[in-house]
């Protein structure tokens, strides 16, 4: 049995991601404890693809995503967990960390800035630029 406690508006924000990109999981967990958590999470079919600890390279105590597809990380990340580093300098969106604030809007309040990211011809670029601003 597993129980999880959901961010408030992860099933909108999924689903409109889903939509819009092509959405990948990947986490530092093993598949055997995160592939039921995704399922529960993942009504939609969100996630064209997971990747778990098993596509990771652990160095200097750390995991690290290895380069999955042509251009670096494989794609754009949103990501809250520190333990899952990225040494390519991926684009990734920083999401502030959650524990159990029900009120928590972070998820709707990045779905407009996603929606305008969908629309972009280098999503690289405009990330670098949100990166050093």
């Amino acid at each position: 049995q597993v129980y999880v406690l959901k961010r408030p508006h992860v099933d909108e924000f999924l689903q409109r991601m889903g939509e819009l990109f092509e959405c990948v999981l990947f986490t530092a967990s093993l598949a055997k404890y995160a592939d039921p958590v995704a399922d529960l999470l993942d009504k939609w079919g969100a996630f064209r693809a997971r990747l778990f600890r098993e596509s990771c390279v652990f160095h200097r105590g750390n995991y690290y995503r290895r380069k999955v597809a042509a251009g670096g990380c494989g794609g754009t990340g949103a990501t809250a967990p520190p333990f899952i580093r990225c040494p390519f300098r991926c684009p990734q969106v920083p999401v502030a960390s959650w524990f159990d604030n029900m009120a928590d809007t972070e998820l709707l309040d990045l779905l407009p800035f996603f929606e305008r990211l969908s629309k972009v011809e280098d999503v690289y670029a405009v990330l670098k630029k949100q990166r050093t601003n």
